[in-house]
C-alpha cells in the first residue's frame, strides 16, 4: 500500500465481498451433511475423469447417454480447476485477514496489560485515588498472572479383591 492510500474500511471490504458472492456461478452453501455426502464423488482421481471424458469423446453412444460431450466436460474441468485456484487464493487471504486481527488483538492487549502496570503504580500516590475502582476493576478480570489451583485429583478407591465361594459338596 503506498503512503497516499488509505487502508480500507472493514465495512466496506464486507459490501465488496457480498457483491462479489452475487457474481459467482453456483454460489451456495450446504450444510455438513450434504457437504459430506458429495464429496467422495467430487474427489474423483483426476486420471479417472480423463479417461471417462476421453470415453465420451470416442462414443456417441455414451455421450449421448450422458447429455453432455467431451468438449462440455473438458470446459468445466479447466472451470474448476479455476476456482479451486481462487479457492487457495481466498483460504490464503483469510489466513492473512486472521493473522491481522491476531496481530492487532496483541497490540491492544499489550497496551491494556502496561495501563494496567501504570495503573497500579499510579494508585499508590493519594492524587490518583480516581483510579482506583479502575484498578479493582482490572485486577478481578485480569487472567494474567492469576496463579490457578491444581484441580483436585481423587484416587479411585482400591478394586475389590475376587472373593472365592466356598466349594459344595454333593
Amino acid at each position: 500500500m503506498s503512503q497516499n492510500e488509505e487502508p480500507l474500511n472493514p465495512l466496506t471490504l464486507i459490501v465488496q465481498l457480498r457483491a462479489m458472492r452475487e457474481q459467482i456461478p453456483e454460489y451456495t452453501q450446504l450444510p455438513f451433511t450434504a457437504r459430506r455426502s458429495i464429496q467422495v464423488v467430487a474427489g474423483t482421481n483426476p486420471d479417472f475423469v480423463r479417461a471417462s471424458i476421453n470415453s465420451v469423446a470416442e462414443s456417441p453412444n455414451v455421450q449421448q447417454a450422458l447429455g453432455r460431450t467431451a468438449d462440455d466436460l473438458r470446459r468445466e474441468t479447466t472451470e474448476a480447476q479455476g476456482w479451486s485456484d481462487l479457492e487457495d487464493e481466498l483460504r490464503a487471504l483469510l489466513d492473512g485477514v486472521a493473522a491481522s486481527n491476531l496481530v492487532r488483538r496483541n497490540r491492544i492487549g499489550e497496551a491494556a496489560l502496561a495501563a494496567y502496570a501504570i495503573t497500579r503504580r499510579l494508585v499508590r500516590q493519594k492524587q490518583h485515588a480516581n483510579l482506583l475502582p479502575h484498578v479493582e476493576t482490572m485486577k478481578r478480570l485480569n487472567k494474567f498472572g492469576v496463579k490457578r489451583g491444581k484441580p483436585a485429583t481423587t484416587t479411585p478407591a482400591p478394586a475389590p479383591t475376587p472373593t472365592v465361594p466356598p466349594k459344595l459338596e454333593l
